[in-house]
């Protein structure tokens, strides 16, 4: 069975672009066995065979595997730091930045990026570059529409005016969209932007393995600008910072020496 996951994970590498043996494989390979038993596969080579043949089988093996988890203004008390400090900080001496949410999942970290400089950096120029490895959810992203669920942190006041409700439904300004470009990006594959001011990566490193989060912290150096900000999860402490080009600013936000 150990060869059977091993070539599966080369045939999901060779089609998707997808390289398993950089993610943690006990929590991956917990849940692609959840689907493989789910329908009724004793190989993982037979599922992953069958995924390729049906599109619904792939879009959910793509889904589960990014691990899509997200809502508005995820731990309030970052994002009012990310307000008072990091952005003026940022544009002490600049009046256009450049912000790259990475594995942006279903929308509501560049969502609510927009809505929070739109508030309160009236006169800022910004573009926020929104990345995801799974097109789906990037598709929901471009939609914008949200369960009342992933608005929980959201300050009221920006709620009531970035959205209009329509029964459980709740959907974001579509204004918001011009000031952000979704795109498909690989953190493990694809060439990274460059010059951004600000990446805000959450809640996705901790999936990947100590060799991933190494390269990718060196790729994300080198695509900030000088003095440029890395904002990561709550549970992603960047242990021996100095070692990728970055020094602790403050808690979960990282500055480019």
């Amino acid at each position: 069975m150990r060869d059977d996951y091993e070539l599966m994970k080369k045939k999901v590498h060779q089609s998707l672009k997808l390289n398993l043996s950089l993610y943690k494989e006990a929590q991956m390979k917990r849940r692609i066995t959840t689907l493989r038993d789910k329908h009724g596969f004793k190989s993982y080579v037979d599922y992953f065979t069958a995924c390729q043949k049906d599109a619904k089988f792939l879009e959910e093996f793509t889904e589960k595997l990014t691990i899509n988890v997200s809502e508005f203004y995820r731990n309030p008390n970052r994002w009012d730091v990310l307000r008072k400090k990091i952005i003026p900080e940022l544009t002490k001496n600049k009046r256009k930045i450049t912000i790259w949410s990475a594995a942006c999942s279903t929308g509501e970290e560049p969502y609510s990026l927009a809505m929070m400089l739109e508030e309160y950096f009236p006169n800022l120029n910004y573009q926020i570059q929104a990345t995801d490895f799974d097109q789906a959810v990037l598709n929901a992203a471009q939609q914008g529409n949200y369960q009342e669920r992933s608005l929980k942190e959201l300050p009221a006041a920006l709620k009531k005016k970035y959205f209009t409700s329509n029964g459980t439904i709740f959907q974001v300004d579509p204004a918001l969209r011009k000031y952000i470009r979704f795109e498909r990006h690989n953190l493990l594959e694809d060439r990274y932007p460059k010059d951004v001011d600000l990446i805000v990566c959450r809640n996705v490193l901790i999936y990947f393995t100590d060799e991933a989060k190494n390269n990718i912290f060196h790729h994300f150096n080198k695509s900030l600008v000088k003095d440029g900000y890395l904002f990561v999860g709550s549970t992603e402490q960047i242990f021996h910072a100095d070692q990728y080009g970055f020094y602790l600013e403050d808690s979960f936000f990282y500055r480019k020496q």
